[in-house]
């Protein structure tokens, strides 16, 4: 007599996360600026961001160029540096599309970049004003609060850091953080021998930016 063999399969299930949702990139432009500046920064600020604002991004930062497509795959970039920028007609067009199809542009002004950048924003927008933001902006009341607006992290001269915008249907897409030198702050401590106290505002400062951009 044949004996009934029962075979239970016990289903374990597979539950992947993914630790890496976002992917953030640094911009390279052309005119002779080094917008490869501050090679650490970028991966520093992702780490602080993923461990205190609970954000799921890549560590890996991606170099995107102005004129490239593949700009569309990144909802955040970054751009710095301390000389020369230059924007072609493809490459504003480019740019500007991007910006208003949802991305998110960051300039740090690495000391020397503003004349040239400001040339090239009034071409990217010619029809939007570039604004200084107030100290109550949103941006400055995320995760951590700036009642004082943006903070002065290396002191190159006795100007008060400006935060400007590009604001379109009400939202900031395009930063620019002028003589604050955010960058240098989120860079590893022995580069620029930065203060701890003022690589953690630099940082809290740029978990707001990051914060504020993925909630466009």
């Amino acid at each position: 007599m044949k004996k009934n063999i029962l075979i239970i399969f016990i289903i374990i299930p597979l539950i992947i996360i993914s630790q890496n949702t976002y992917q953030i990139a640094i911009l390279k432009y052309n005119g002779g600026g080094d917008w490869y500046a501050n090679p650490s920064s970028l991966p520093n600020l992702v780490k602080f961001c993923n461990k205190n604002i609970n954000t799921n991004i890549n560590e890996n930062i991606a170099t995107v160029e102005t004129k490239d497509k593949a700009i569309y795959n990144y909802p955040f970039i970054h751009m710095t540096g301390h000389g020369n920028v230059i924007f072609n007609d493809n490459e504003i067009e480019n740019l500007r599309n991007y910006l208003l199809s949802g991305g998110f542009l960051h300039i740090d002004d690495n000391y020397g970049m503003d004349p040239y950048i400001k040339r090239e924003l009034k071409k990217l927008f010619p029809n939007n004003k570039i604004v200084e933001l107030p100290y109550n902006h949103l941006i400055f009341n995320q995760t951590y609060k700036f009642s004082n607006g943006l903070p002065k992290i290396h002191q190159h001269n006795s100007e008060d850091p400006i935060a400007y915008a590009i604001i379109e249907k009400g939202k900031i897409i395009l930063l620019y953080t002028y003589e604050s030198d955010l960058s240098d702050g989120w860079e590893n401590q022995e580069i620029h021998n930065n203060s701890e106290i003022k690589r953690q505002e630099a940082l809290k400062m740029g978990a707001n930016i990051i914060e504020y951009s993925f909630s466009k």
